[in-house]
């Protein structure tokens, strides 16, 4: 008896479209995000001494940019590129990594959650580390001094962790005319004025720590996130499900073309 095979395997111009404007998005934000960094690294003069980077003990904000831009370039243009040459190598490397960067964020979650104590202890370890850099790198401080502001918070666990920078040690030989202060940031605002008192945390820690309720906001900036989080678990979690669900659809794609083209060159090798 002779058995013949009828294939109607063919790869769905639906789903290759649909992956190659998936990752467009990915590269042109990849390619926004490289841009803003070199950029900014430019402003800063990094690019013509890349020791600036080392020199900072803290973190540089231009750094993760440039990292979520490599990551985002590099994935957007392999997906783009997979999907319109069929290539299952690229297919598959994409495929791959949103696969681990999903599971390491799932992984991130459930530790956080279950080692609440050890978490706590690295965010302040982190936290104390960038109060260190805080006058080193411009982009640091913005950040520093954005979280204290919005959360009415100052320092990691008080206004008393700003001994870790030298600017602002009470302790310090130092004559900065910021010693035993604090960041303007950690001030408490004042309605009537309309220009920011830059020095209005001068001298403040001079002072008995009765009157610092009166001036400068007393809780650490962990107890604000801390109290944070609860009040906006909902948006939390709602954020998470929709990356997570954003991640889901690109595997679901990339794995539904793998199919397509490997099932396409399998019927043409008979």
């Amino acid at each position: 008896m002779h058995y013949y095979r009828y294939s109607n395997a063919e790869v769905s111009c639906w789903y290759k479209y649909l992956l190659f404007s998936y990752n467009i998005v990915f590269w042109l934000a990849g390619v926004a995000f490289l841009a803003a960094g070199l950029w900014a690294w430019s402003e800063k003069g990094v690019l013509s001494d890349l020791t600036k980077v080392t020199g900072l003990h803290g973190l540089d904000p231009v750094v993760l940019v440039l990292v979520v831009g490599i990551v985002m370039f590099t994935l957007g243009f392999a997906g783009c590129v997979g999907a319109l040459r069929e290539n299952i190598c690229l297919l598959k490397f994409f495929c791959g990594t949103i696969v681990f960067i999903f599971l390491l964020e799932l992984a991130v979650a459930v530790m956080a959650f279950l080692f609440q104590d050890w978490v706590r202890d690295r965010v302040k370890e982190f936290f104390e580390n960038n109060i260190k850099s805080y006058r080193d790198d411009i982009d640091l401080q913005n950040i520093i001094d954005s979280l204290q502001r919005i959360n009415h918070c100052c320092g990691a666990q008080g206004p008393e962790d700003w001994d870790f920078n030298i600017y602002f040690d009470c302790k310090s030989e130092s004559k900065s005319r910021e010693k035993c202060g604090v960041p303007f940031s950690c001030c408490i605002p004042d309605p009537a004025q309309k220009v920011v008192n830059t020095q209005c945390g001068y001298d403040i820690r001079k002072k008995s720590k009765s009157q610092w309720d009166d001036h400068i906001f007393v809780k650490g900036c962990i107890h604000a996130l801390e109290a944070w989080l609860p009040r906006n678990i909902y948006i939390v979690a709602g954020v998470f499900i929709a990356i997570s669900l954003l991640q889901i659809f690109g595997i679901f794609l990339a794995r539904t073309l793998i199919s397509d083209i490997e099932a396409v060159k399998a019927s043409n090798a008979f």
